[in-house]
């Protein structure tokens, strides 16, 4: 029995003794907690003071935001473009036209590529969004204009059917 009370007095110290570095720790991560809140009230009021001075932003910052994200969006529109003709030109080669073996007269119009006609499309779109038509002309190979009326990537004007537009996937 003695042996079983001293086992539980040291049980008690040692019990003790971590509550004590429990509790020393408790007022350390305590001291923290409101050590942060002070810093955080301090950015807050800092934060207000700030808007306070600055009050409505300046056009100028709004002219250099709008500004860079014109270039990005630049960037991206001449990235998409080349992957696009790498594409087109791997895929979908120059159209030539049928040549007849004796006769000696050149095509009066040169065809242009599918290229050339998405880019058409392209910046079209961008530079007039409210009016993107283009209209159709000989220069224009009629299978490819097909090909993309077909598929979607295209549409035709609702009154003059030489008239088309790239669908506007953005919207």
């Amino acid at each position: 029995l003695q042996r079983v009370k001293n086992d539980l007095e040291s049980m008690l110290s040692t019990v003790m003794l971590q509550n004590e570095h429990l509790e020393e720790d408790l007022k350390r991560e305590q001291q923290w907690y409101k050590e942060q809140e002070d810093i955080l009230h301090t950015l807050n009021n800092m934060e207000e003071d700030t808007e306070n001075q600055v009050g409505q932003p300046s056009v100028t910052r709004y002219f250099y935001k709008l500004q860079s994200k014109m270039l990005k969006l630049q960037e991206h529109k001449e990235e998409l473009l080349n992957a696009l003709s790498e594409i087109l030109e791997n895929y979908f080669p120059h159209p030539v036209s049928p040549k007849k073996e004796n006769s000696s007269v050149k095509p009066t119009v040169e065809l242009i590529t599918l290229h050339e006609i998405l880019e058409i499309l392209v910046n079209k779109l961008i530079s007039i969004p409210h009016e993107p038509y283009i209209t159709i002309n000989d220069s224009f190979w009629p299978p490819y204009i097909e090909m993309l009326l077909r598929f979607g990537i295209a549409l035709r004007h609702p009154e003059d059917p030489k008239r088309i537009r790239l669908e506007a996937f953005h919207q």
